[in-house]
């Protein structure tokens, strides 16, 4: 995850890597009374360094149970601090889950969502007849068949800019449904399909509704193509929602005057076994 701060008249950002919400040993999102949210862990670890109370500006948001691989986000601050001493104060003060990995100054003007031009999630599904064990928390399960050539093919229908009012939450507050998806990537290794999906921007809970939907398609629950579902501009036309489990936020890319790393689209390694 990456965030940045303010020091005089700079900013700067961190990189954090490896924000997975669990809470001793279940999802975040099944712990009744149990949800701290990442953000207030944060700035805890913050102004335990700083001694002030300051405000966090984030890449992209992550819901209850889903992870992110490289969060960036933004802080303003008047303490000066080598970059080193600032990753190993954060680290020391932040639970295993999450590790800052960088830092970096930037300009007034940036902000952790608004500066960033593309946004990119990869969906892990394990389709087996059995249960997948250790990757119970990192993955959404399906027992029966998934067709991975319908599922390619209907997500290729996905790619371009559209009006997704047929994939978003209820809840979803977004005033533009419009946005352009530049690349979609379905991978197969042995019981797992990963699905990576790269926009300018997302709806609430779209992507779950994405996969969610080609899953239903790719198993033949769902008579309608992408296409049609697109048209609709309908939620009740869609499928189900994909469980957050198996929803990674990769990170977000940003311009390069920044000189913020891009995100790794590829993690299929993590799961080979």
């Amino acid at each position: 995850m990456s965030g940045t701060f303010k020091t005089g008249n700079k900013k700067a950002v961190i990189l954090i890597l490896a924000t997975i919400l669990i809470c001793k040993g279940k999802p975040l999102e099944e712990k009744k009374g149990a949800l701290i949210k990442n953000e207030d862990i944060r700035k805890e670890a913050i102004k335990k360094i700083t001694k002030e109370d300051i405000s966090i500006n984030y890449a992209g948001r992550t819901d209850a149970g889903v992870h992110a691989l490289c969060q960036v986000f933004d802080f303003e601050t008047n303490i000066k601090r080598s970059d080193n001493n600032w990753i190993d104060g954060l680290n020391s003060n932040l639970p295993d889950s999450i590790s800052i990995k960088s830092i970096s100054k930037v300009s007034d003007d940036f902000h952790s969502r608004f500066s960033a031009i593309e946004r990119s999630y990869t969906f892990v599904i394990y389709n087996s007849k059995t249960k997948p064990l250790f990757f119970n928390d990192f993955s959404h399960y399906d027992n029966n068949e998934i067709n991975i050539n319908t599922l390619k093919e209907h997500a290729d229908m996905f790619i371009g800019s559209h009006d997704f009012s047929s994939f978003r939450s209820s809840s979803c507050s977004s005033k533009n449904p419009i946005k352009n998806i530049t690349e979609i990537k379905v991978q197969k290794h042995k019981n797992f399909i990963l699905i990576t999906i790269t926009s300018n921007a997302f709806l609430h809970n779209m992507v779950r509704i994405m996969v969610g939907t080609l899953i239903d398609i790719a198993k033949g629950e769902l008579n309608l193509s992408i296409k049609d579902i697109l048209k609709k501009n309908d939620r009740t036309f869609a499928g189900k929602t994909a469980s957050a489990r198996g929803l990674f936020f990769l990170g977000p890319k940003y311009n390069s005057i920044f000189n913020i790393p891009s995100p790794t689209l590829n993690i299929l390694d993590r799961f080979k076994i």
